[in-house]
């Protein structure tokens, strides 16, 4: 019987870590766009690959958006990822808001399959944690919210 569960646990998995293709439709038109196929093409190393090409941060900490970007990583990021500098499954992180742009960041959470495949960066870090970071389908105000207590995590206050 444990075999049996460990088999089933492990297909689910691999299989939820398949890699999928967003797509979003543009209700003012009707017409469907895929993320992975509109914006793989290019590659910017500041913004990565998605639609955010820039986010306005606060001087200052948003201490309610901070504590909405907590609860989502305590559910959604805490299973792989550590707030200190130490790897889990993947990359702790410490710092990640001084090393890598905001807009990155957001296109990186809402958008991973497409800039796996392109950036050298998080390639290097696949070979290292061995398992892609898999698509939590988070909202913009989500990813926004992740940000925020990302920031607080860095020490910004």
């Amino acid at each position: 019987m444990y075999k049996l569960s460990l088999f089933i646990v492990a297909v689910a998995l691999f299989i939820s870590c398949g890699k999928k293709e967003a797509s979003t439709e543009d209700f003012s038109t009707g017409a469907k766009t895929s993320d992975a196929a509109s914006d793989a093409s290019s590659y910017d190393p500041n913004r990565g690959i998605g639609k955010h090409t820039t986010v306005e941060l606060g001087a200052t900490l948003d201490a309610t958006m901070a504590a909405e970007g907590e609860k989502i990583q305590v559910v959604k990021c805490s299973a792989c990822h550590k707030l200190t500098d130490e790897k889990l499954v993947g990359p702790g992180w410490k710092g990640v808001t001084s090393r890598f742009k905001p807009a990155w960041i957001m296109n990186f959470i809402t958008n991973p399959d497409p800039m796996i495949d392109k950036d050298p960066k998080l390639q290097a870090q696949l070979e290292i944690c061995l398992v892609r970071m898999p698509n939590q389908s988070l909202t913009d105000e989500d990813a926004r919210n992740l940000l925020e207590f990302m920031r607080q995590n860095d020490g910004v206050k």
